[in-house]
């Protein structure tokens, strides 16, 4: 069925306005605004009718802009139709061509003929220009030397920007470049060799290289000449050299100046007569004989060079940045520059002689560091720029390669001398562990065979001080000589490598020796050793006493000694500097610290906070904290130990029963201490003897303070409160613990005795009051007016606030009122 466009249209616009009205009119109210309703309507439709206007108006425009346009593309297409016909045309009658595509093929291959040709052209003209440049420098070279100089450097110039442009070209022409580069050399050796010539006769003339060459005024001009000539022969290369931009990129090392290059061809023939032939100064065991000959030379020559080249220097180079250079500028740098090349052919030929001597090698090493620490510092050279100039020793260890072997010599030997310096088990003596396996020649041979490696030295250090080990001081001495050995060394790696398979790998032996024998001791001591393995008297009685006490303190001393010296190593300025630059690596992650040392290693072996940022901690961080938790566990092992043998000294003490005895005038016939006593005390003189020798104050008083604590609960829980006392009793305690405070006194300094034991000491205070108030001469501790003993109980006794009172009012402040309490009733005369 069809259906009428139209009438759909009117039926929706009928169906739309329904819909309107009845959303508009949907009361009677709604009538009365019809009329607003349709003006409201005529608005809008004359709104509509203005915009379906304008529409029609753009949209007519739009389509006069796209007519327009689309005839401007379509003349430009039959423009250009019109031109590729034409040209199409000309191809075909210029190349006698059938079709288009065969003449466009044609004239490309025309084309690059061009380019080819005049390439060939640029090409021939470098060439032309090269061979002009050496033939007119040739012609001058001697009618116009400074002439010829400019076209020699012309040339250099030439050939070396075609090397800087061959990796833009893609390595284009190499034959062009190569055949310029050759005849620049061949021109520049040719006028070296002239110039040379013509300066070594002058050289010759003013008695050079005797200590009585002088250049008179007839030969100023001409030394002035000379040297200029050679110097300005090599500015190229100098330029080039202090720029960085030189043919060898990775060459730091200053160059050879010219005129020195001559001068020193007469030194260099005196070095090799006395060095390299049969002559008793060429001795491989004497490696300071040729390093010192250079130092005299320097000293011999260096006036001269001052006065002579030195101004010479500075108006050549003031004119370009060489002369900011002291390599080029300071006539004494360039003198040693063109010294070195001479040692350096010495030392390639003398390393492989002495390679496999261990000790010639070692002494040649440190020969050479000690040579450029010499360069450096007394002559100034390289002025610590270690970008240009790292050292002989750096040439030798890095480029060489001689580092491993040299580090593998050092270890060897400092392991030896270890091995030998220290026996396992401390318990015994040295003698009995040393080798008799003769080391090899050392440096260290008299550490090496040493018997009394575990006697405590009482005079190496301040009186005030802890006493250590001889073993551990030569330890010490050893460590400060190894780090002397690398101090002058400029590589970080390099230095690592000594701090941690060295140093650090005898620190970590030493440790466990003194942790083994620890342990051993230990094992030794225990009951369960003794019964199991069997331990003789003489062993044991080593092990009591002040024997064993000797030898605690052997572990101690060493450990309090080695920890120190590490604690000041890490504020040493070296060791500082080591630490920040370690640090520095450490800080960025893309960059290993050391070489072939990792992060994890240096912290593992050295301290772990690297890479932390922390500026408190040190290099020696990881051992001085292994040495310090082995003195803290070695006092506690002494702690022990004298707590054991006080026990057993004690023991007969604590079974005296006569406390309770009525008899005061017993007790005001003798003054004498308890007789059980006596064997106690006079161990503990003998501990506080020995002690107070072998060990500082502090770790003294540490140790007695845990011992008087002990005494105190002992004495406390075996006498005090296991007794009851008579007046006369009380009396007679007081007196025996007085004697055994006023014996601490005097090793410990005044009144630790009884601040080590406080609480028995006011136990014993408030066990001794008498039984009434006697007025003035009732006096207690510290002189304070006491009441009677009952007096006392009843205040004690009545309530805990009352207690306290009484307590504060006898000044006594660690007892509680229970504690007081059980004191009082161990007075008989309370109990009756």
């Amino acid at each position: 069925m069809a259906v009428d466009p139209k009438g759909a249209l009117v039926e929706d616009r009928d169906a739309r306005v329904e819909d309107y009205l009845n959303d508009k009119l949907q009361t009677h109210d709604d009538l009365g605004g019809l009329e607003s309703l349709l003006s409201n309507v005529r608005n809008q439709r004359g709104l509509l009718t203005k915009q379906l206007q304008e529409a029609k108006i753009s949209l007519e425009k739009a389509h006069k802009a796209s007519k327009s346009h689309a005839s401007s593309v379509l003349q430009q297409a039959e423009a250009f139709q019109a031109q590729q016909a034409d040209i199409d045309r000309r191809l075909l009658i210029v190349t006698r061509s059938e079709t288009s595509d065969e003449a466009a093929r044609r004239f490309e291959r025309s084309m690059e003929k061009l380019r080819s040709l005049d390439i060939a052209k640029g090409y021939v003209e470098i060439l032309r220009e090269a061979e002009v440049l050496s033939a007119q420098a040739r012609l001058n070279i001697k009618t116009s030397p400074y002439a010829a100089l400019k076209s020699c450097a012309r040339l250099q110039n030439l050939s070396r920007s075609l090397q800087s442009l061959q990796p833009a070209a893609e390595g284009a022409a190499p034959h062009l470049v190569d055949h310029v580069e050759k005849v620049s050399v061949a021109l520049h050796r040719q006028m070296k060799e002239v110039l040379e010539n013509e300066f070594e006769a002058l050289l010759d003339r003013i008695s050079w290289p005797s200590k009585e060459a002088k250049i008179g005024g007839a030969d100023q001009n001409e030394w002035k000449e000379g040297v200029g000539k050679l110097l300005e022969l090599q500015k190229v290369d100098l330029d080039a050299s202090n720029d960085g931009k030189g043919t060898n990129e990775d060459r730091k090392e200053p160059l050879v100046l010219l005129p020195l290059e001559v001068m020193v061809k007469p030194l260099e023939l005196r070095f090799r007569y006395h060095f390299d032939g049969n002559k008793p100064t060429n001795r491989t065991d004497k490696p300071e004989y040729f390093l010192s000959h250079i130092i005299s030379l320097l000293n011999t020559y260096s006036d001269f060079l001052s006065q002579y080249l030195g101004p010479i220097l500075r108006t050549q180079f003031a004119a370009s940045n060489i002369g900011l250079n002291p390599f080029y500028a300071d006539p004494t740098s360039a003198f040693i520059t063109s010294l070195l090349p001479i040692l350096m052919r010495k030392i390639s030929h003398l390393l492989p002689e002495i390679a496999s001597q261990p000790q010639l090698l070692s002494h040649f090493i440190h020969e050479l560091i000690s040579f450029d620490t010499t360069l450096r510092e007394e002559w100034d050279y390289g002025e610590g720029d270690l970008e240009k100039w790292k050292g002989l020793t750096w040439e030798v260890l890095v480029k060489q390669e001689w580092f491993p072997r040299w580090l593998q010599v050092e270890k060897e030997c400092k392991s030896d001398l270890f091995q030998h310096l220290i026996p396992f088990d401390l318990t015994k003596n040295c003698a009995d562990y040393v080798s008799p396996r003769t080391v090899a020649l050392s440096r260290y041979q008299t550490i090496i065979s040493t018997k009394d490696a575990w006697e405590i030295d009482y005079d190496s250090v301040d009186p005030s001080m802890t006493k250590s080990t001889k073993s551990a001081i030569r330890l010490k001495d050893l460590l400060e000589a190894i780090t002397d050995r690398y101090r002058p060394l400029t590589s970080l790696p390099q230095k690592l490598r000594f701090l941690i398979d060295i140093q650090i790998a005898i620190l970590d032996q030493f440790h466990h020796c003194l942790h083994s024998a620890i342990e051993a001791y230990m094992v030794l001591t225990s009951s369960i050793a003794r019964a199991v393995q069997g331990v003789s008297k003489e062993d044991q009685a080593s092990l009591a006493g002040v024997g064993g006490l000797e030898r605690l303190c052997r572990v101690l001393g060493s450990a309090e000694y080695l920890e120190k010296a590490m604690r000041d190593w890490s504020d040493d300025i070296f060791f500082l500097e080591l630490w920040e630059e370690l640090q520095e690596r450490a800080a960025n992650p893309g960059e290993t610290p050391a070489g072939p040392v990792n992060v994890q290693e240096v912290a593992n072996r050295a301290s772990g906070a690297v890479g932390l940022g922390d500026d408190t901690d040190g290099l020696f961080d990881e051992s001085a904290s292994a040495f310090k938790g082995l003195r803290v566990r070695t006092e506690g092992l002494i702690v022990e130990l004298l707590s054991s043998n006080m026990k057993e000294a004690l023991r007969p003490y604590s079974r005296v029963s006569t406390w309770s005895s009525l008899n005061p005038e017993a007790f005001t016939a003798t003054t004498t201490i308890t007789p059980e006593l006596d064997t106690p005390i006079r161990q503990l003189s003998s501990y506080l003897s020995f002690l107070s020798s072998a060990l500082a104050a502090t770790p003294l008083r540490r140790i007695f303070r845990q011992l008087a604590a002990f005494l105190q609960q002992y004495l406390w829980d075996y006498v005090l409160m296991r007794n009851t006392f008579s007046t006369s009793g009380a009396m007679q305690l007081s007196r025996d613990v007085t004697t055994v405070w006023d014996l601490m006194d005097r090793w410990l300094g005044e009144g630790q005795g009884e601040a080590g034991m406080r609480k028995f000491y006011e136990g014993v205070s408030l066990l001794s009051l008498p039984v009434e108030a006697v007025g003035e001469e009732g006096k207690g501790p510290d002189g304070v007016q006491l009441v009677g003993l009952r007096d006392v109980e009843k205040g004690l006794f009545e309530s805990n606030v009352k207690a306290k009172e009484v307590l504060e009012e006898l000044r006594l402040g660690v007892l509680t009122e229970s504690e007081a309490r059980a004191v009082l009733e161990r007075r008989v005369e309370l109990g009756s």
